[in-house]
């Protein structure tokens, strides 16, 4: 076994078993201390359901990260650099875990929840975590910094916010992260950091989706909560950002990285912008909730929970082998991005359709 690979999966197994002994822990905590997902007019659930699962992520991902990287040490590897990119995405992401947990215990307004991811988000760009080439996407190309620290700001919210709302069924925002992530552990291979670090979030992740997904059968069914998929939106944000960098980025071409970031992170991304939209054109407020949500309408079209989980998970793959194919076939980004939004739209008003028909 390649000895990459070999560190890569002892970061995934370190957080995987991690995971596995934390959660069933995590679950009789919650029960002791009565720390349900109540369920609601809102939520697909009927029975209170622990809900901190999200909690176990961040000491997994630590763990893992660490004992691949002391593994590398003990053989020699010196190249573990704690850069000012690292630290920040610690600091932001810290923050961000915290809040999710407070979120989790006592409740916290989505206003004052954004004021934090702000805050959070701030710190990358002030640490030079920003993106100033928009690699041909439209026609632009090198942008101002205060427009490209902008953007990032927005880019990052917009992530943050994406990966924690599409959290509406099991197994969605779970097994979206794992497919990003495992892509961001290749594409990032080059920074054995990194991609150890993506490695064991994917560990962690694939433990926790068996217990969220199948957890009912046995009495061990979890929710992760704000603070795991806070957390988990705030990392992918940080690896489509980080991976556009120099001399990170795995590709010369950097439109063609562009482009991989955008396909990654298109789903969640589409979903949150398109309810924001719609919440604003009926008058509700933007942090409103409501089930106006992909899921939401598959399931409003006849699909059950597992089903409508799956379908997302395919129209994942879908589009990344579409727009793979279309690259290949050189087709221009903006031409691409256009074809995925199209897509999603046609999609989308199909489901409504059936929806409104069903009900």
């Amino acid at each position: 076994m390649n000895t990459d690979i070999l560190y890569l999966f002892i970061a995934f197994l370190s957080a995987a078993i991690v995971t596995a002994i934390g959660l069933p822990l995590i679950i009789k905590a919650c029960r002791y201390f009565k720390l349900y997902d109540l369920p609601n007019e809102r939520k697909i659930h009927h029975m209170p359901v622990p809900r901190l699962g999200g909690l176990i992520f961040m000491p997994a991902a630590v763990i893992g990260l660490a004992m691949a990287s002391w593994l590398r040490v003990q053989n020699g590897w010196d190249g573990f650099v704690f850069g000012v990119s690292t630290l920040a995405m610690t600091i932001g992401g810290l923050m961000i875990y915290i809040i999710g947990i407070i979120d989790d215990r006592v409740g916290m307004k989505a206003s004052h929840k954004f004021v934090i991811q702000t805050i959070a988000a701030l710190i990358l760009p002030l640490c030079n975590l920003i993106i100033t080439d928009l690699n041909g996407i439209f026609g632009l190309h090198q942008i101002m910094p205060f427009v490209g620290y902008v953007l990032t700001v927005i880019l990052i919210l917009t992530i943050v916010n994406a990966i924690n709302l599409i959290d509406g069924i099991d197994g969605l925002s779970s097994g979206l992260c794992i497919l990003i992530l495992l892509a961001y552990t290749y594409l990032l291979r080059g920074n054995p950091a990194i991609a150890s670090l993506d490695a064991a979030i994917v560990g962690s992740l694939c433990v926790f989706w068996c217990f969220n997904v199948f957890g009912k059968v046995g009495g061990w069914k979890i929710f992760m909560g704000d603070a795991g998929s806070l957390f988990l939106g705030y990392v992918c944000a940080y690896m489509g950002i980080k991976s556009l960098m120099r001399p990170i980025a795995p590709v010369d071409c950097g439109e063609e990285q562009m482009l991989i970031s955008i396909t990654l992170l298109l789903i969640p991304v589409l979903d949150v912008m398109r309810v924001a939209i719609q919440r604003l054109l009926t008058g509700h407020g933007i942090f409103v909730p409501d089930k106006t949500h992909i899921h939401h309408i598959l399931m409003s079209a006849g699909l059950s929970m597992h089903a409508a989980l799956a379908c997302i998970l395919v129209l994942f793959l879908l589009i990344c082998g579409i727009n793979y194919a279309l690259w290949q076939c050189h087709f221009l980004m903006p031409v691409i991005v256009l074809t995925d939004v199209a897509i999603y739209a046609l999609i989308i008003g199909v489901l409504m359709m059936v929806g409104k028909s069903e009900n």
